[in-house]
């Protein structure tokens, strides 16, 4: 039996007046999404569980099957595995955003105008880290490039600290609002604070004029996916962090040419290499859409309706025509990881949206007329731990 995830990062949302009202789930255009969803069951999931943070890291352990109260570690380590870092026992890795903050001093006093360094691309972005780790590199801070605007710090030696770091802010989180109060404040976060500031003053010219260090975490370690599912998986995706989970897990993480992470993405590319992973023996593909999450933190309404139509477009044909002829049963799990709400334009811990189609539902007519959120909750389907989702769908 074939089992496909479709995870549209971020894709839950609330009501807002830039749509009439609607959220996007509401607003999209998605006939192969909702068809799917006439004969599925359709539930909301509780993805992050009390007392953990709702980002994109503890969100999709969840989803996969892995709860984050035994195995997360925090969100860098994760993306660190997939960019190829070697994390020693007493080391911590920080996540290194690339951001862009306005021009007022001190650095105390700037705002910060976009998380994302204005979009920057991968190979500018590897230019400035290796600035960074030319001029603020040591023996013990080393700079890692990843992709886009997403990159990591190797702390040797620095995992004795993480108690005393404080709290280290996500930049996506405070998007157009002064950083005071918001810096590393921690009575070991002194070193960290210091080479934002400095590079700060390395990349005064550049649109991408600051790096921001968050996201502190260890090493890892996760049971392989196979023995603990007995399915042979894949992970697709554009971005480190989920390619760092299911290198972990011992998933295959195929790179797709043209993957961005945002609406841009290589959509076609995408379901081409989810159909080829099927082709080659795998029984699991997770297949990883990150555009909606990135359009909910930039507050970007009408684009986060797109990320939400474009896959059922674009994806959705190649992956149901190979399904359905195939030759075998089929599974189809389409979710988002947490909501990332237009309004707020950071993550929440609402339970999310799910719908989970068997080939053999087919015809049944037992799910809704439309997959969106206040559906999903109209149905009384509520599954309160996350992990627990992975386990009902691979049931046969």
């Amino acid at each position: 039996m074939k089992h496909l995830v479709l995870l549209y990062d971020g894709m839950a949302d609330l009501p807002c007046d830039a749509l009439g009202g609607k959220t996007p789930m509401e607003a999209a255009r998605k006939p192969l999404f909702d068809a799917l969803g006439r004969d599925a069951e359709v539930g909301l999931v509780q993805t992050v569980a009390p007392g953990m943070k709702p980002g994109s890291d503890v969100a999709n352990l969840s989803v996969l099957g892995y709860d984050p109260a035994l195995y997360y570690t925090g969100r860098s380590p994760l993306e660190a595995a997939s960019i190829g870092v070697e994390i020693g026992e007493n080391d911590l890795t920080l996540r290194c955003n690339l951001v862009t903050l306005s021009a007022e001093e001190p650095y105390a006093a700037k705002t910060m105008l976009d998380y994302s360094g204005g979009d920057i691309g991968t190979a500018e972005a590897a230019e400035l880290i290796a600035v960074v780790q030319a001029a603020l590199g040591t023996e013990e801070f080393i700079f890692y490039p990843g992709v886009a605007y997403r990159h990591c710090l190797l702390w040797k030696g620095g995992r004795k600290h993480l108690t005393d770091l404080g709290t280290l802010t996500p930049p996506h989180d405070i998007t157009g609002q002064p950083v005071t109060g918001q810096l590393p404040a921690g009575a070991a976060a002194a070193p960290l604070l210091r080479m934002m500031e400095q590079s700060a003053a390395l990349l005064r010219v550049r649109r991408a004029n600051s790096i921001w260090l968050w996201g502190e975490g260890t090493r890892p370690a996760l049971p392989d996916f196979y023995k603990t599912f007995g399915k042979r998986g894949s992970i697709i995706s554009a971005v480190d962090l989920l390619k760092g989970i299911g290198l972990l897990a011992g998933l295959r993480t195929p790179a797709v040419e043209g993957a961005t992470g945002y609406i841009d993405t290589n959509y076609e590319g995408k379901a081409r290499r989810a159909v080829a992973e099927f082709q080659a023996g795998q029984d699991f593909v997770y297949l990883h859409m990150e555009a909606s999450d990135e359009c909910g933190h930039r507050g970007e309404a009408a684009n986060k309706v797109r990320a939400i139509e474009l896959p059922d477009e674009r994806v959705l044909p190649t992956v149901l025509e190979y399904l359905g002829h195939c030759g075998e049963a089929y599974a189809i799990l389409i979710l988002p990881d947490h909501p990332t709400p237009l309004v707020t334009r950071t993550h929440s811990r609402d339970a999310v949206p799910y719908m989970l189609y068997r080939s053999s539902d087919a015809g049944s007519g037992k799910g809704v007329a439309a997959v969106t959120e206040a559906a999903a909750a109209g149905t009384g389907n509520y599954i309160a731990n996350g992990p627990d989702l992975i386990r009902r769908f691979f049931a046969e």
